[in-house]
């Protein structure tokens, strides 16, 4: 049966539309969840799309920055209705996140609920969001990392994102590094570690160097629309193998200005666990944090720009181009080097918590290693929902007084 002899029923653009925000209305348990649920309705009910075609789409959309269940029903839904009907098929699975996000930044700042009875419950949480991350690096870690070079890029990366190098210098210096290695071209690959390292070390000592944000002390800064969306679109076009990998990227730009605090932006992402969503609508609650409503605007526009921008302009395109072996090459080695940046970022925010903490952080460890011990253990799409429930009711009892 050839690939032609599938395709979308007969449907209006707002019926796509409806049909789509369904699926948003739905989407919890992160993006395993999800793209399990459109491969379910539409490839294996409705058949959209062949089930190899299906498969081909998502290698190359994990190949490529960006969430991928919401690049999924971007593409799905042009190949429904054209690009507006994609658009309005990505529209439809992130409004739902998106306003379900906002409507609880909103409350959180309204109410003052990290200073108010329930900080200590928001503390255990936050212990548990940290563990997700730790979680998340591994099962990434595992998908990556599956070559000895490729370890050795994510180790020097950590090492150098805790060492204060930017990730504009590290990302693209390790895709030509494994380029190089895969090519048996092994000096030369040497040479160029050796170079980013004195440019790191230069760009350091100048003060030009990234430096690695910490939880921001005193008055927050104000934050630009600008810069916030610059922000958003920064995290958007480094997504590589998942949300969790956008977590360093954005962290960077509104923690390191003194925008937000660790604390609030760990918040953020546990909240981004508990609702349907991609997992990158975690930018939408540190932009309200930063600029309040214009400012979630404007990071969740940047964040979600780039998945668009590909599934509806780039697709045909990049399959062919993301196929060829030395781009392969080069993509496995930048995604490699984000494992590294985020195992450092897990470091940086570990230890900002823990010394927010005081004397509680042995509590407050103890309840980040329970919840990192439970997501071994337990698997479906409510996992990650109920291990932060679970360390922000004992956050609360353990924690208050």
């Amino acid at each position: 049966m050839t690939d032609s002899t599938f395709q979308p029923p007969p449907m209006s653009l707002g019926a796509l539309f409806l049909r789509f925000l369904r699926f948003g209305c739905l989407a919890f348990g992160g993006p395993v969840a999800q793209i399990a649920m459109i491969r379910r309705e539409l490839v294996e009910q409705e058949r959209w799309i062949s089930g190899e075609r299906f498969n081909r789409l998502l290698a190359v959309m994990q190949a490529l920055p960006g969430p991928e269940a919401h690049e999924l029903c971007v593409h799905l839904g042009m190949r429904a209705r054209g690009r507006i009907g994609g658009l309005l098929a990505g529209l439809g699975f992130m409004l739902p996140g998106f306003v379900l996000m906002t409507l609880a930044a909103w409350l959180y700042f309204r109410f003052d609920i990290a200073e108010g009875a329930l900080a200590p419950a928001l503390l255990g949480a936050q212990a548990a969001a940290v563990a997700l991350v730790a979680r998340a690096s591994q099962r990434i870690g595992a998908h990556v990392l599956s070559a000895r070079a490729l370890w050795t890029l994510a180790i020097l990366a950590a090492v150098a994102t805790l060492a204060g190098a930017p990730f504009w210098l590290l990302l693209p210096a390790a895709g030509a590094v494994h380029l190089l290695v895969n090519a048996g071209r092994r000096g030369e690959a040497l040479v160029l570690v050796a170079v980013v390292a004195v440019t790191a070390v230069v760009l350091r000592t100048t003060g030009l160097g990234a430096g690695g944000p910490g939880a921001a002390a005193g008055p927050l800064a104000a934050a630009t629309l600008g810069a916030l969306f610059l922000a958003g679109l920064k995290g958007g076009l480094l997504t590589f193998g998942g949300a969790y990998t956008a977590i360093p990227f954005v962290r960077q730009d509104v923690v390191g200005p003194g925008w937000v605090r660790d604390g609030t932006f760990l918040d953020g992402v546990a909240l981004a666990n508990v609702l349907p969503a991609p997992l990158v609508i975690f930018a939408t609650f540190s932009g309200f944090a930063a600029g309040g409503f214009a400012g979630a605007v404007a990071i969740t526009i940047g964040m979600f720009l780039p998945a668009f921008a590909f599934s509806l302009t780039l697709y045909d395109r990049l399959e062919a181009v993301v196929s060829a072996p030395r781009v392969h090459a080069a993509l496995d080695g930048v995604a490699a080097a984000v494992v590294g940046v985020i195992v450092a970022t897990l470091v940086s925010l570990a230890a900002s918590l823990l010394s927010e903490a005081g004397d509680r952080a042995w509590i407050v460890a103890g309840l980040g290693a329970g919840a990192l011990g439970a997501l071994f253990v337990l698997k479906g799409r409510f996992a990650a929902p109920l291990v932060l429930l679970a360390a922000a009711v004992l956050g609360l009892f353990m924690l208050g007084g």
